[in-house]
């Protein structure tokens, strides 16, 4: 990878809320900095989850999470959620009693081929499946 190159990463949802709501300032500020820093990478679970707490949480209007979701598509690989995603997530909870939801996160960035899933919720340094490892950019 040359120098310039930034790494293909899978983001969780908490990452860019974080980035969008100052809820945590220093949390605020790592997501803001992490993520030019990398080339993100997301599923349309991420989409759901971002759009449903910006509209509680920081009373998006409708407009602007029709903007969001449009900026989300036009920058990003989106990995859409697939039998196969389903029945590896299945795995995934079996094997390292992931939760429902981030079983399905984590097997969407096993999907995407990325090394790193950064998320804040889940055992930071985990590897999954030997090729992906779980980081918590607030560690």
């Amino acid at each position: 990878m040359p120098d310039n190159a930034k790494q293909l990463c899978f983001v969780d949802t908490n990452i860019w809320l974080y980035a969008f709501i100052e809820a945590d300032v220093q949390k605020s500020a790592r997501a803001r900095e992490l993520l030019p820093e990398i080339e993100p990478i997301i599923s349309s679970q991420v989409i759901n989850e971002v759009s449903v707490n910006l509209l509680r949480k920081a009373h998006f209007a409708e407009e602007q999470v029709q903007q969001l979701i449009e900026s989300f598509f036009a920058k990003y690989p989106v990995i859409e959620a697939d039998k196969a995603i389903f029945l590896a997530a299945s795995n995934l909870r079996q094997r390292y009693s992931f939760s429902y939801w981030d079983s399905l996160i984590v097997a969407s960035a096993l999907q995407a081929n990325v090394e790193i899933l950064y998320s804040e919720d889940m055992q930071h340094g985990l590897k999954v499946n030997g090729q992906l490892e779980i980081v918590n950019p607030f560690k």
